[in-house]
């Protein structure tokens, strides 16, 4: 019977530098931890810097099993409590309130969680909101979470994150979640990489953030790949191996960053686009059951090109100038992707590749995971161009580069597996594959 709320948890905030490393902790009973609450879990900084997470099996938690979450005074279910107005106004509230109390780089975040593995949890495996900036989760396997279906909400998953800046979220194993990572709200500066998501019933969520966003090098093998609720994302040498739900977001106006700073350099909705899709396999064989979904590519049709934006954005009259933004489709970069099945290239797409036959699946074998590619030579004779973060450019809105979080170009020349490539490539996020079948051991 679960009953204690927390088991490794700091009664006050500011307890800094702790290292929690080689214990099994389970069977915690800590409450719902939306972002608008006090988010305790069954281990947790509280509102800390510096933590170090590792090598512990954790476990059964009814709600959340690691937080790195917001505290008390920022707000504490003021919308339920009230009803004075809507939760997402609180929890912009509690952004400013933060601030003002001081969430900075120097004070709060840049935690380690590595090695861990994180299951069987109710609500989520590590959530978080503010408290989770600047810190590295890394080489985790995650899996078993909101399984049982005992919660419904909009803050369940492997990774439930809010204000992730500069997180990076690497060699991670997500599978047989409800949903594997959820980047919500500020996921500014943010890399997704070299991780592997499957059998989830949604692998990954993107929503209302402007980027940069970068997410490289990843296995998402889920029939239900992706909810993109954002802009301003780069998808570099993926496996995207599922359907999307892709919408904007015009209701809420969401904040975004001096680069790598919780410092706010203004708020604004999602339009939708704004996005790079470079040297990746895009896969797909599922009937969609709704038309509201589709796969990379061309899902994306309506959105424009650089060039067509401009011309666009130019042809309004002066007096128009919000409308002109509003009403013009972002810019979308489609380049050198390889499809096969149902996915169809983006209309404007640069050196798109058919890469027809191209098959991949993951299965079990002893207490290993090992990958099947089926390469046709279409792939493998493929010449896709190099990526570099400074190719990619900046999204609109916030004009920040995609980089690391020291400001550093990303290395894109490295694969899932850690192999260099060199010069012209295949896509997809290994750096070499062989015609035929190739299996690899990838957990």
């Amino acid at each position: 019977i679960n009953v204690r709320r927390s088991c490794f948890f700091p009664r006050k905030t500011g307890i800094n530098d702790i290292t929690l490393r080689g214990f099994e902790i389970c069977h915690g009973a800590g409450p719902f931890t939306p972002p608008t609450a006090d988010q305790p879990g069954m281990v947790g900084a509280h509102w800390s810097l510096g933590w170090i997470i590792e090598n512990n099996d954790i476990h059964d938690a009814k709600c959340s099993g690691i937080s790195l979450g917001k505290e008390y005074s920022t707000g504490h279910n003021l919308r339920t409590l009230y009803l004075r107005k809507a939760g997402y106004n609180y929890q912009t509230e509690a952004v400013f309130l933060a601030l003002k109390n001081g969430w900075c780089r120097e004070r709060i975040g840049s935690h380690i969680v590595r090695n861990n593995e994180i299951h069987d949890c109710g609500q989520n495996g590590i959530v978080g909101h503010m408290g989770c900036a600047f810190s590295r989760i890394e080489n985790n396997h995650i899996y078993n979470i909101n399984k049982k279906q005992e919660f419904y909400g909009h803050e369940v998953g492997g990774i439930k994150f809010h204000a992730a800046i500069d997180v990076v979220i690497e060699g991670n194993h997500f599978h047989h979640c409800s949903l594997g990572t959820w980047l919500d709200w500020q996921a500014q500066g943010a890399r997704v990489t070299k991780n592997v998501y499957h059998h989830n019933d949604r692998d990954i969520f993107i929503e209302v953030t402007h980027g940069p966003l970068t997410v490289d090098n990843n296995i998402f093998l889920s029939e239900y790949m992706l909810d993109d609720a954002a802009q301003g994302v780069a998808y570099v040498h993926n496996i995207l191996g599922g359907y999307v739900k892709h919408y904007p977001v015009l209701a809420r106006s969401t904040p975004y960053h001096f680069p790598h700073s919780t410092e706010i350099k203004g708020t604004t909705n999602v339009l939708g686009g704004d996005d790079r899709v470079k040297n990746n396999i895009i896969l797909g064989s599922a009937d969609l059951p709704s038309n509201l979904l589709g796969y990379l590519g061309s899902l994306m049709d309506k959105y424009t090109t650089e060039d067509e934006y401009y011309t666009k954005i130019r042809s309004y009259e002066m007096d128009n100038d919000l409308d002109r933004f509003i009403n013009t489709p972002q810019s979308v970069w489609f380049e050198s992707n390889a499809y096969s099945g149902i996915p169809k290239p983006y209309r404007e797409e640069k050196n798109p590749i058919i890469a027809d036959g191209l098959e991949v699946s993951i299965e079990k074998e002893g207490e290993r995971w090992v990958l099947t590619v089926n390469a046709p030579e279409s792939l493998i004779s493929a010449k896709a161009e190099p990526i570099t973060s400074r190719g990619l450019g900046m999204p609109r809105i916030s004009e920040a580069p995609f980089d690391n979080p020291d400001g550093t170009e990303i290395d894109f020349t490295l694969d899932i597996m850690g192999a260099r490539r060199s010069g012209k490539t295949i896509p997809g996020p290994f750096a070499d594959l062989k015609a035929g079948i190739n299996k690899i051991v990838i957990w």
